[in-house]
């Protein structure tokens, strides 16, 4: 693979790169490291698929890929993540990380996992946030986060140290790229200005396009008929296929379209296989789609209806998911004890 191939698999399927010219540097120079954090509150639900199905394509392209299971920013970002749950949940994120990225192609014994409690309480690491803490203003680090700590009349300290530790966590796991959703964008521009005075580099940043809900507009994780939960059974993924927002003709916050370019197609390509639409043959008969752009421009002109595309498109989001809900179903105690109010006795 030469050196453009490796800048199109690593750049491909996402929002921004900031900067370019320096990935370009990185790639060309040889070894990089790549790195995303999750936070173990909520359910996983698609939504973060579509950010680890791109963990195959860089494992592809040669970097070396981390995955942080940042276990206290869960803590200090939401009041409904105990300090006692976050041993449960650290390890149901890890086995449906892994459960996605062996979904989509790759293999999560080439991923690194961490979890923030193995360096972050480190001496080192606490001397360097206070450092940070100290050269940083109330006001910098709200903005910097706030698209991604929640946000309240008020507003809890841990909010505010949130960002600070993210961009340490760039220095403390020595990654030349930081990858993330698009709401991750302050904090790691943040990370570009103030990591050269501790001891690392501006990171090269990676940002994920953030998924339409499929009730319109952005999904909502507190929203069940927004998303589809990777525990979701077969019947349940239809029925919110189904009832999703997916006007004809209409592309802008188009849930279905979003799942279908960002997840279900790259994981056909890696399978060498075609999306496939069942049609009455007085209506045209059957589709057969090599690739996300032939689907789209059908989906505008009107040749591809919504009635027809919904079907299939609830088929092939139940297949790329189902092996990552065999995994988590199997461990029904995974489940129960990372979220007792849900799935306890």
């Amino acid at each position: 693979m030469d050196q453009a191939e490796r800048l199109d698999l690593v750049t491909r399927h996402t929002e921004e790169v900031v900067q370019e010219d320096e990935l370009a540097a990185l790639l060309e120079d040889g070894e990089a490291s790549v790195y995303i954090g999750y936070a173990p509150t909520g359910e996983m639900h698609i939504g973060h698929f579509t950010t680890m199905r791109k963990l195959a394509d860089f494992a592809n392209a040669g970097l070396d890929v981390t995955v942080l299971i940042a276990d206290l920013h869960a803590h200090l970002d939401d009041e409904k993540s105990p300090f006692e749950l976050l041993d449960a949940r650290s390890d149901y994120y890890r086995t449906a990380i892994e459960g996605m990225i062996d979904a989509a192609g790759a293999d999560a014994d080439d991923v690194t996992f961490v979890r923030g409690t193995d360096f972050e309480l480190d001496a080192e690491y606490s001397l360097e946030l206070y450092r940070m803490a100290a050269e940083t203003s109330i006001a910098r680090s709200q903005r910097a986060a706030s698209e991604v700590v929640r946000e309240s009349e008020s507003p809890k300290l841990g909010g505010l140290l949130y960002p600070l530790m993210q961009n340490l966590d760039v220095r403390a796991l020595e990654a030349d790229i930081a990858y993330g959703g698009l709401d991750q964008r302050g904090i790691y521009m943040l990370g570009r200005e103030i990591l050269p005075d501790h001891g690392w580099q501006s990171p090269v940043c990676i940002f994920a396009p953030l998924l339409s809900g499929l009730s319109g507009g952005k999904m909502s994780a507190s929203e069940e008929a927004s998303k589809v939960n990777l525990t979701d059974d077969a019947e349940a993924v239809h029925e919110k296929i189904q009832g999703a927002y997916c006007p004809a003709g209409e592309v802008k916050d188009n849930g279905v379209l979003e799942y279908l370019d960002h997840l279900v197609f790259p994981i056909l390509a890696v399978r060498g296989e075609d999306f496939q639409v069942e049609r009455p043959v007085e209506y045209g008969g059957d589709l057969v789609y090599e690739t996300y752009d032939e689907l789209e421009a059908d989906f505008v002109s009107g040749e591809l209806h919504p009635a027809d595309l919904k079907p299939a498109a609830g088929e092939a989001v139940d297949d790329v998911i189902a092996p990552v809900r065999e995994r988590l179903v199997a461990e029904p105690d995974l489940l129960a004890e990372a979220y007792p109010e849900k799935y306890g006795e």
